[in-house]
């Protein structure tokens, strides 16, 4: 049997091998080439940092952008700036075959103009998270372990999302991203996480994926749990507490604040192979104890 699964494999891997050169389209409809399979990749994106790596590809990058810090393989490599301050000469000094971006800020312009290949990359949706995935398998060769690695997530996924629906009640919830205050409409892929966990989102999906909202909009839809993704950066529960109106909401009336650490918060604000921890990590707040030890 063990040598039948190899067979399988081997012919998997082959049967989705990617041929080059490859046209494909990115996150901002543009036409990317790739003429061979890329050996040197500068990835400018934290999630996609922690993808390429998940299938096989952490050999190939050869510098990442300041935040990139999982897999532990990765915190050696050279550091190129963040989303809005990308160090574009550092990153044409590795002589980059393939530059993975956001589709945000003015990277992709900057390189295009260097004649760099760069591919731009939105994840904002619980789908996106394994499109994105499957893509940049295409990219770099590894089709067949995107395919595995989507299988193992959604396998994770299952498994905390059924013991999740064990719990008996579905709190209403308020996801903090910073004290804008930014949060997260229910179909981002951290509202999906939410309502996977069993909690119930006050923000209204008219509003975006991620909106800014009025801090009075917390006060009048009254959350039973709050979620601080932005409690590294400063924002504790006493200090919402303080904000106007904000000290009579229940959560705060009830120690129902979830102060998310600076790891915890790359695993939930990340879509990539970790999602299945960041589900968990919701969970635990929404339900404590339900998941045991």
């Amino acid at each position: 049997m063990k040598k039948l699964l190899a067979v399988l494999s081997v012919l998997l891997s082959l049967a989705l091998a990617t041929s080059y050169p490859l046209v494909v389209t990115d996150d901002l409809g543009r036409q990317v080439t790739i003429p061979a399979e890329p050996q040197r990749i500068v990835v400018m994106l934290p999630s996609a940092t922690e993808t390429l790596c998940s299938i096989g590809a952490c050999d190939k990058i050869v510098a990442t952008d300041d935040y990139s810090n999982w897999p532990p393989e990765v915190a050696d490599k050279p550091k190129a700036g963040g989303l809005y301050n990308p160090n574009v000469e550092l990153i044409a000094s590795f002589e980059p075959d393939l530059v993975i971006g956001s589709k945000y800020g003015k990277l992709t312009e900057a390189l295009d103009q260097l004649g760099i290949t760069v591919y731009a990359v939105n994840t904002q949706t619980y789908d996106d998270i394994f499109r994105t995935a499957r893509n940049l398998g295409r990219l770099v060769n590894r089709e067949a372990e995107a395919e595995a690695l989507v299988a193992r997530i959604n396998q994770q996924v299952y498994a905390l999302e059924s013991q999740a629906a064990k719990a008996t009640d579905r709190p209403t919830v308020y996801y903090e991203i910073d004290a804008t205050p930014y949060t997260v409409g229910p179909n981002s892929f951290i509202g999906s996480l939410i309502k996977k966990a069993r909690g119930e989102n006050i923000i209204p999906a008219e509003l975006g994926l991620f909106p800014k909202i009025s801090p009075e909009l917390v006060v009048e839809k009254d959350p039973e749990v709050i979620v601080l993704g932005d409690a590294p950066y400063g924002v504790t529960a006493a200090k919402i507490a303080e904000r106007p109106g904000w000290a009579g909401i229940r959560a705060i009336q009830d120690g129902r604040v979830c102060e998310l650490t600076k790891e915890q918060t790359d695993v939930v604000h990340r879509p990539g192979p970790r999602v299945a921890e960041g589900l968990k990590l919701l969970i635990d707040c929404f339900h404590p104890g339900l998941l045991g030890e």
